[in-house]
């Protein structure tokens, strides 16, 4: 409904990019889709890789499956340039320098064509570039990636020829290696990796980032972007959701006067927090914000609007870590003056005027729609079976390419090819990235912002801004009970660093670099390498300054997918007084 609303007043198009759309635009560049290993066939994996993927932080459904496999003697390596919960239980943690995960990637293939340890019959027959592959790989040795990866180069080649010569093995790849500038490559590479060794084939094999491709909605009729053309005669303008400061103090084609906040909390997630700010304190800027708490955001609204929670409202449910589609039922009436996004912006539409039919559609009726689909996994899916069963299984088939009708317990989406790429294989090669300015096939360029670049020398550590393992992003950070659970306003160091600075554990430190500054306390505990650092996410309003650590992210976008690159990021650090 919000998107009918905002394309019949003819607003600006939201580029929705924050998120997953570098990762997303590297997987579907070389398998078409967002589909990958379920989450229940990691069980069944000999070799689990997890890059950049803090299952106890962030995908506790998929542990048990882990443990499991673990206990029948499977190997846990933990690619991570932080030593996170999952890291900290590994069989093998492995600290990247942050940004580099390209390079290492390009490193394996290098050992693994190098060695033939590929799978040369699906190479063969399911892949299209391979040759073209095999040369690129030729630049990027073990003893050349390590220099930029800072893992030596027989890790590097023991990784590769376990890896390879382990079956099955499975990688969970998860959405910290796009939030680099070079995000959409690292990606790109990452997912060669099955697709050369072939563990596509195997129950418990292949790679998962995101699994939302098989949720194939009616979202052409959901969304209504024909709208545009009753109330513009064109599409509206796109403005990236990551360029928000940019968007709030520069666009003037014509300027942003308005702004509506649901579902999200620009004042606390979006980069470059000091201009974002300025921007929300433009005295003509009218916003309004949409919400359940008090965040950050709503400080500097002109309207708050009380929103439901999921206890308050129906909704249809999809998935990007399984492949179960699930209904949730409104438990409780809206409590005071709560409204749902649906009901918000229906009621809108009809006091402006819009008289369009869609906008008189329940809740059922837009649930309906959304499963009217020519996706062939929701055949079979309707209201009334998910109101009756609450969740069921998307409906796969074993033999959906030549109209096979054995259901399979199974879903191996790419053990007989069949990518929905335009070649019908895995595209090692890949045309038009050349548009893009992309190499087609892939390639390592260090970020700007790294301890590879020229700008390390004012600024020489890499900051990773990342998220707080029992937060939400931004979400139950005012919870008091949550906050218990994590050690707040900490920047995490490696004694290489701290020492030469003459910080020690508990010291009040100053982060800074050209965008902005923020008081921590120093945390000197190994868990980031040498040339490292790291802080959490937290309201700005709750931290020292009433500042998070956005102040110091940049809006620089990846080179796939327009997305925020929060871990690639230079600062200098020093210290100022003990805490108290």
């Amino acid at each position: 409904m919000d998107r009918r609303f905002f394309h019949r007043l003819g607003a600006s198009q939201l580029l929705r990019a924050i998120c997953s759309e570098a990762g997303e635009a590297g997987l579907k560049s070389v398998i078409g889709a967002k589909l990958g290993t379920e989450p229940e066939q990691f069980s069944h994996s000999r070799y689990i890789i997890c890059w950049a993927a803090n299952i106890h932080g962030n995908n506790v459904h998929l542990w048990p499956f882990i443990s499991e496999a673990r206990r029948a003697g499977a190997k846990l390596v933990v690619i991570d340039p932080y030593r996170t919960r999952t890291a900290a239980v590994a069989d093998w943690h492995l600290p990247i320098n942050p940004g580099t995960d390209a390079a290492l990637a390009l490193g394996m293939m290098h050992v693994i064509i190098k060695e033939n340890l590929y799978d040369a019959d699906y190479v063969a027959h399911h892949t299209f570039g391979f040759e073209q592959l095999r040369e690129k790989v030729q630049e990027y040795s073990p003893e050349r990636v390590s220099k930029w990866t800072g893992i030596s180069a027989s890790d590097i080649t023991r990784l590769a020829c376990e890896y390879a010569n382990t079956h099955p093995a499975v990688i969970r790849l998860n959405y910290g290696v796009q939030r680099s500038e070079n995000g959409g490559m690292a990606t790109r590479a990452i997912t060669m990796l099955p697709c050369i060794t072939g563990s596509w084939k195997e129950v418990g094999g292949g790679l998962q980032l995101s699994t939302s491709g098989a949720f194939g909605f009616n979202s052409d009729a959901l969304e209504r972007k024909d709208l545009m053309q009753k109330s513009l005669g064109r599409p509206a303008r796109t403005i990236n959701m990551v360029e928000l400061s940019t968007a709030l103090n520069v666009v003037n084609n014509p300027p942003v006067k308005a702004l509506f906040v649901y579902n999200s909390n620009p004042a606390a997630v979006c980069p470059n927090h000091n201009e974002v700010i300025r921007g929300l304190l433009r005295p003509d800027l009218f916003t309004v914000v949409h919400e359940q708490f008090f965040t950050d955001t709503t400080d500097y609204a002109d309207i708050v609007l009380p929103a439901t929670t999921f206890f308050e409202h129906k909704d249809l449910q999809k998935a990007y870590g399984h492949y179960y589609l699930q209904m949730s039922q409104q438990a409780i009436e809206p409590l005071g003056e709560c409204r749902s996004n649906v009901e918000v912006f229906q009621t809108l539409a009809k006091r402006m005027g819009f008289e369009d039919e869609c906008f008189n559609d329940s809740v059922d009726e837009m649930i309906d729609t959304a499963l009217t689909s020519e996706t062939p996994w929701l055949r079979g899916i309707d209201r009334e079976r998910l109101e009756k069963e609450g969740h069921i299984r998307l409906g796969f088939k074993n033999q959906i390419s030549d109209g096979g009708s054995q259901f399979s317990a199974q879903f191996l989406p790419f053990a007989e090819g069949n990518f929905p790429t335009p070649s019908g294989k895995a595209e090692l090669y890949n045309e038009s990235l050349k548009a893009q300015g992309l190499d087609p096939v892939v390639q390592f360029i260090p970020p700007g912002e790294s301890r590879h670049s020229s700008q390390a020398k004012a600024y020489p550590l890499e900051l990773l801004a990342r998220k707080a393992d029992n937060f939400l992003n931004s979400t139950f950070c005012n919870l008091p009970s949550v906050q218990k659970m994590e050690e707040l306003g900490l920047l995490e160091m490696n004694a290489a660093d701290a020492s030469p600075r003459g910080i020690v554990d508990g010291d009040t430190v100053r982060a800074f670099n050209r965008r902005g500054e923020i008081l921590l306390k120093a945390r000197v505990d190994g868990t980031v390498q040498p040339g490292v650092v790291a802080a959490r996410l937290y309201w700005a309003k709750l931290e020292a300054g009433k500042r998070n650590i956005n102040v110091l992210t940049s809006e620089k976008l990846t080179d796939m997918g327009n997305s925020a690159t929060f871990y690639s990021v230079l600062v200098d650090v020093e210290c100022t007084k003990p805490a108290s």
